[in-house]
């Protein structure tokens, strides 16, 4: 596997590393597949490193997911009506926008001033430290190809 375009060979192995877990080919495979194409399910992740790496299962991939998850090397977030997605930002409070036609994905910075963004109208007593949000809505690709075929 090649490192993502711009991106320091050894990056990857040393993030592993640093969050405390140990290099393979399997996570190396993983994280630069996610770095290279953030917002991927476990299943495009795996579709996209199987050809180099023939012995891994789709199974494997969501253990790494999960342990690079508990370590904090990566984010998962649940678009409704998508499949669990993951990606490399992680230590701030982004939110994403999502196209209800073709499933894409993009990063939105925090909504309005600090983290978390957002204070409920009732906090229950709870100290809120994160607020996810996900806008959805229609890509311009998807709103010109829905113009196109009104006419």
């Amino acid at each position: 596997m090649q490192a993502a375009a711009g991106m320091e060979p050894d990056l990857p192995a040393r993030a592993i590393r640093a969050a405390g877990l140990k290099v393979t080919a399997p996570r190396l495979a993983v994280l630069e597949m996610l770095r290279g194409a953030p917002h991927s399910s476990a299943e495009d992740i795996f579709a996209g490193i199987r050809s180099a790496l023939p012995g891994t299962s789709t199974q494997a991939v969501y253990g790494i997911l999960s342990a690079f998850a508990a370590a904090g090397l990566v984010r998962r977030f649940d678009p409704p009506g998508s499949p669990t997605r993951f990606e490399c930002r992680v230590g701030d409070n982004h939110h994403h926008i999502v196209c209800v036609r073709c499933r894409a994905v993009r990063d939105v910075d925090c909504v309005v001033g600090q983290a978390p963004c957002l204070q409920p109208s009732d906090d229950s007593g709870f100290v809120v430290f994160a607020a996810e949000v996900t806008f959805n809505g229609l890509c311009k690709t998807c709103q010109e190809q829905a113009a196109h075929t009104e006419v």
